[in-house]
């Protein structure tokens, strides 16, 4: 029996493709633009005349197996995720938006009569609280419950955080400025206030229950110069 002669193949490593400088020019053009373009725009912003559609096919085929496909979807060409990877992507959006002067002044309330309720926030500001506003200071973690208080119906107490803090760049409480250092700025009126060192619980005390003044309404524009400030930065 004449056993026949089998070749054995080479084990050769297929290397990438070397693109052409026309081909990179396509590559770049459309991972560049914010949206997927046809092959007659792609033509019109390279520097010669070329088989787009055969350049895209080899681009195709050199991304297929990356994390970045190169896809055409209704005759337009993109660059998208691998759907192979598309579970490790999230889309995250940073929305900048000015708070309210509501919320400035539950802000400044919280900030110098903590822990304090949603009750005692309402009668202070002498107004209801509007949608949310509450809601937005947690939700930037300046402020969160700080447990209940001992009255019937056991209301939530609110707090600062330590993001407040750092946000306005404070180590402590005890660095927010007094009522004395208030009053020298012209900030607030000092004659309606008891003058006491600052601490948790009720660091203002209106003395008069029948003239319902709103100190805080310049301890808010402090608070909103803070705020402006940080924006430019």
């Amino acid at each position: 029996m004449i056993k026949k002669k089998t070749k054995k193949k080479n084990n050769i490593i297929n290397f990438p493709t070397k693109l052409s400088s026309l081909e990179k020019e396509i590559e770049a053009i459309i991972f560049a633009a914010a949206e997927p373009l046809t092959i007659d725009t792609i033509q019109s912003k390279i520097s010669k005349k070329t088989d787009v559609e055969k350049s895209l096919l080899k681009l195709q085929s050199e991304y297929s197996d990356r994390g970045i496909n190169l896809v055409c979807i209704s005759k337009k060409w993109s660059f998208r995720t691998s759907p192979n990877l598309s579970n490790l992507m999230t889309q995250e959006k940073t929305v900048e938006k000015r708070l309210s002067r509501a919320a400035i002044e539950t802000l400044a309330i919280i900030v110098y009569h903590q822990p304090v309720t949603r009750a005692e926030i309402e009668e202070i500001r002498g107004v209801a609280f509007g949608t949310n506003t509450l809601e937005i200071l947690m939700e930037l973690n300046w402020v969160k419950p700080g447990g209940r208080k001992n009255v019937p119906g056991k209301p939530i107490q609110y707090i600062t955080t330590e993001d407040f803090l750092s946000h306005f760049n404070l180590q402590k409480l005890s660095d927010l400025p007094t009522v004395d250092e208030l009053g020298a700025a012209g900030l607030i009126d000092t004659t309606n206030i008891d003058n006491a060192i600052f601490g948790t619980g009720k660091f203002y005390k209106e003395k008069q229950e029948d003239k319902k003044e709103d100190i805080y309404s310049n301890i808010d524009e402090m608070l909103s110069s803070t705020l402006d400030s940080e924006d430019n930065k």
